[in-house]
């Protein structure tokens, strides 16, 4: 990533008068002693303008470590195709790449891994894909009964568990959630009916 090129057209600045900055800023030099006496170097840049850049730099090589820890990642699982790593590439914060990383990122032993670990990860694909068809999940998931899914029951709730990972870890649905979440939640506070507030510091937030 071009860092010095992104700053300067976020704070509407020179590409050289930011990249003055990182210098100095890399070399060592403190924000306060950068806006007094390197005005000529940033082209008068002020000490808030300067820590904007200090902020800047930093997310962006944050980002950039962990967009290239993430690539490794799915690369070393065998996984990563040309779409998903322009994906990744592209992201611009890591709130994105998280989310990329999502279906990828080494989990605990869930509900979901038990299931496929039981072969329902086909019928968790069938209603994925939800079929035109005569067939009832029942009858679909008849065809995954071994001694380890005894009833067609036990298939179906596992099914549906690797239904649920697999749509939580999709990007565009966290993404939707999280807007919808920012929209429209609320958040509403009480008193608990037995706790104590002797002297009343916290009345103002009864209601």
């Amino acid at each position: 990533m071009n860092y010095p090129q992104r700053i300067a057209q976020e704070l509407n600045v020179k590409k050289s008068q930011v990249t003055a900055v990182i210098d100095l800023l890399d070399h060592g030099n403190t924000i306060p002693f950068i806006s007094r006496y390197r005005k000529e170097a940033t082209g008068s840049l002020d000490e808030e303008q300067i820590r904007q850049i200090d902020g800047w730099i930093n997310k962006l090589r944050v980002l950039d470590e962990r967009r290239q820890t993430i690539l490794k990642s799915i690369e070393e699982q065998g996984q990563l195709t040309p779409e998903l790593a322009k994906q990744i590439n592209a992201a611009d914060s890591l709130t994105i790449l998280e989310d990329l990383y999502q279906p990828y990122k080494p989990k605990r032993a869930t509900r979901a891994s038990k299931a496929r670990e039981l072969g329902l990860q086909p019928l968790a694909d069938i209603i994925l894909a939800q079929p035109v068809t005569q067939k009832t999940a029942e009858a679909f998931a008849s065809d995954f009964l071994n001694a380890d899914v005894p009833t067609v029951a036990h298939a179906l709730i596992g099914a549906r568990d690797i239904v649920a990972e697999t749509i939580s870890d999709n990007a565009d649905v966290r993404q939707r959630v999280r807007e919808k979440a920012l929209k429209f939640g609320e958040l509403r506070v009480s008193k608990i009916e037995k706790a104590e507030d002797t002297k009343q510091v916290y009345h103002l937030y009864y209601d």
